[in-house]
């Protein structure tokens, strides 16, 4: 069972839909208790750090996650800013906390090329260490979809799995233990963001 989570402020159907297209068993989770269902966890995401660390704060799911994904090792995915949550910090707006799942800071996207517009909205070729499971079946350089004015920044470079170029090196994906982030969009990148997510379904890390 996949479970997709729903606190407010993700773009849970076309998530869905990409799931559900891959005949996963797939449900939404409107509570935190629901996770407990879940054998795969999706964190997705759509606007501000902290808006949705204060949105994950204020329905439980900031608990609940930690210790579905931390303790209990349920495999994750985090997509957009459901990646850049698992930060230790972020700086939209602002300093602020996030999960702290992995070593690093969510800054602003500071391309010196006035051609490379901020947010980077559109698709980019990825990439990605192949020795990732999750990349498995893939070309060696992928076109993903992204929309996004702030990016992972990490202090443990073993941590990052894909990066892209936009007039500087961008974190496109992280791996840790059983949490696997992007910035892209792979619910929106076609058939190999399907291949992405169907690899994510079979992986037991």
């Amino acid at each position: 069972m996949v479970g997709i989570l729903d606190y407010g402020m993700g773009n849970l159907l076309s998530v869905y839909n990409a799931f559900d297209y891959l005949a996963a068993d797939v449900m939404i989770c409107k509570h935190p208790e629901d996770l407990a269902k879940a054998d795969h966890i999706v964190i997705p995401g759509v606007g501000a750090f902290k808006d949705c660390i204060d949105k994950l704060n204020t329905t439980g799911f900031r608990e609940a996650l930690d210790y579905m994904v931390i303790k209990m090792a349920k495999p994750t995915l985090g997509i957009c800013l459901g990646m850049q949550i698992m930060a230790d910090k972020g700086t939209e707006g602002g300093l602020y906390d996030g999960l702290g799942w992995f070593d690093a800071t969510v800054t602003r996207l500071q391309p010196d090329d006035p051609g490379k517009r901020v947010p980077n909205i559109g698709w980019n070729d990825v990439t990605y260490d192949s020795r990732i499971p999750l990349f498995k079946g893939l070309p060696p350089k992928v076109d993903f979809y992204l929309v996004h004015s702030f990016y992972m920044k990490t202090n443990d470079s073993s941590d990052v799995v894909a990066t892209y170029e936009y007039d500087h090196l961008v974190t496109a994906a992280v791996l840790k233990n059983n949490i696997f982030a992007t910035q892209f969009h792979p619910e929106k990148s076609q058939e190999h963001g399907l291949k992405l997510l169907e690899n994510f379904i079979a992986w037991r890390p």
